[in-house]
């Protein structure tokens, strides 16, 4: 699955703990860091702070600062991981982000991670639109750009090229209302129980990846990464079926993760099987 590489990283290619300067700036040097396993990318907690290595510092100050601004008003049924500052108001120090440590750890709850977005972004949906959707160049924009017909992006032939080429003759412009959302929630929620029922509390976002597109758009793309690598079963795709303009969006939501795909160095044929299979299930419903 191809997703922005983590920084933090040793030579030897092992994550290291936060260094003492950052945790000193965040409030924690005399902590011991111990390992977050089963959360999205490196993490360490320190005495209740979360400490992680970010890759796009730029994009990593935003989500620190609307997940602020979203915290004040709350978000019904989510956790918000509350961002932490620096000593000297900084959100990010040396390629490092910190927030309140959370309880839970990602899990395969694909329908609920579906849910989870929808009610995220009616929470956004107050948000206006940041300038970072415009500025951004990265694999992500470039992607989102070129499902939605927007951009030409050069994609490789082998590793998704050709699918999304011949899939996208099959796409129809959207209408549906746009809004922030965030677009890349598959394998990033934290749940404590294994099923809605054994949870002690709600389930939790650690930070936002911003795109300007419908709330549907967002809830395919998690179904489409569900199916791709998450194991889903074909199911999934109708259980979400009441969502205005559904097979297109996941039409967008496939092209968008096959622009992805087709663009990133570390992808390869093999890597692709999972949004072909995806794509098998999807063009049964256009």
């Amino acid at each position: 699955m191809a997703r922005g590489s983590s920084a933090g990283a040793s030579a030897a290619g092992e994550p290291e703990g936060p260094p003492v300067h950052v945790r000193t700036a965040f409030g924690v040097r005399d902590s011991v860091p111990r390992p977050r396993p089963h959360l999205p990318g490196p993490a360490w907690s320190c005495d209740g702070v979360l400490l992680r290595p970010v890759s796009d510092t730029v994009l990593a100050a935003w989500s620190a600062a609307t997940l602020e601004e979203l915290a004040g008003g709350g978000v019904d049924g989510i956790r918000l991981a509350r961002p932490v500052r620096a000593s000297d108001g900084r959100r990010v120090v040396s390629g490092w982000s910190a927030c309140h440590d959370v309880a839970g750890e990602v899990r395969p709850r694909h329908d609920d991670v579906v849910a989870v977005s929808l009610r995220l972004h009616r929470a956004t949906a107050r948000l206006s639109r940041p300038r970072l959707v415009d500025d951004r160049d990265d694999i992500l924009a470039r992607a989102d750009r070129a499902a939605f017909g927007e951009k030409t992006v050069p994609l490789d032939p082998e590793t998704g090229g050709d699918l999304f080429a011949e899939l996208a003759r099959r796409r129809v412009s959207s209408t549906l209302p746009l809004q922030l959302v965030h677009g890349d929630l598959f394998g990033t929620v934290l749940f404590e129980g294994a099923g809605a029922g054994e949870d002690a509390t709600p389930p939790a976002v650690l930070d936002l990846v911003p795109f300007w597109r419908p709330v549907e758009w967002a809830a395919a793309v998690v179904v489409v990464d569900a199916l791709a690598w998450g194991g889903a079963d074909a199911g999934i795709v109708g259980r979400w079926s009441h969502l205005q303009a559904w097979p297109q969006m996941l039409l967008h939501g496939l092209l968008f993760r096959l622009a992805v795909h087709a663009q990133h160095p570390a992808c390869t044929k093999e890597s692709l099987r999972g949004l072909e299979h995806a794509a098998r299930v999807i063009t049964e419903l256009l």
